[in-house]
C-alpha cells in the first residue's frame, strides 16, 4: 500500500466521523426545538397523550352556527369537538351517538336547552362543558359516562334532582363544576 492511499482512507474516515458527529447533533437540537418530536413506539408522547397534530379534532367555536352540520357526525374518529361561541339552539341531533372516540365535547357559550340522552353513549368521553347555556334539565344518560372527569353546567338553571341522580351513577371523583 502506498502511503497516498492510507491518507485518503484516514481523511475519508475523519470526514465520515465528522459528518456522523454533525447529524447525531442536528438531530439532537431539532428534537429539542420540537422540529421533530419525541415519540415512543406507538407513536405517543411520554404521558402516552398523541402529539396534538395527531389528534383528531375539530374546532367550530364562535362560527355563528345554529345547528350543528351533518357532515360533523360522519367524522368518527374525532376526538374533541368545539361548538362553544355559536348560536345552537334547542339539543345538539342524536347523531351524536356516531362520535363513539370522543373525549372532549364543548358545547358552552350556545342556548341550548336541551341534550340528547344519546351522550351518554359517548363512552370515552373524558370532558362535556356544557357551561352557559340555557338547560332547565338534564339527560339521566349523563351518568353512563365512566370515564368522564370534568362536567361544567355552571351558568345553566339544571335541576337539582335531576343532577344528583346523574351523579350517584359517575365514577367517583368526577370534577362537577357549578
Amino acid at each position: 500500500m502506498n502511503s497516498y492511499n492510507i491518507t485518503q482512507r484516514n481523511m475519508n474516515y475523519k470526514n465520515r466521523t465528522k459528518y456522523f458527529f454533525f447529524m447525531i447533533m442536528m438531530c439532537i437540537f431539532l428534537v429539542g426545538c420540537g422540529v421533530i418530536p419525541q415519540n415512543n413506539q406507538k407513536g405517543n408522547n411520554v404521558n402516552g397523550d398523541k402529539p396534538e397534530s395527531q389528534k383528531n379534532i375539530l374546532d367550530l367555536s364562535g362560527q355563528n352556527l345554529k345547528r350543528v352540520p351533518n357532515e360533523v357526525f360522519e367524522k368518527t374518529n374525532l376526538e374533541e369537538l368545539d361548538l362553544s361561541d355559536n348560536e345552537i339552539e334547542g339539543a345538539i341531533q342524536a347523531e351524536v351517538r356516531h362520535l363513539t372516540k370522543l373525549r372532549v365535547l364543548d358545547l358552552s357559550n350556545n342556548k341550548m336547552t336541551g341534550l340528547p340522552a344519546e351522550v351518554g353513549q359517548l363512552h370515552y368521553l373524558e370532558e362535556l362543558n356544557l357551561s352557559n347555556n340555557e338547560f332547565t334539565g338534564l339527560p339521566y344518560e349523563l351518568g353512563n359516562l365512566k370515564k368522564l372527569k370534568i362536567l361544567d353546567i355552571s351558568g345553566n338553571s339544571y335541576s337539582e334532582l335531576d343532577l344528583n341522580r346523574i351523579q350517584e351513577q359517575l365514577p367517583v371523583g368526577v370534577s362537577i363544576v357549578r
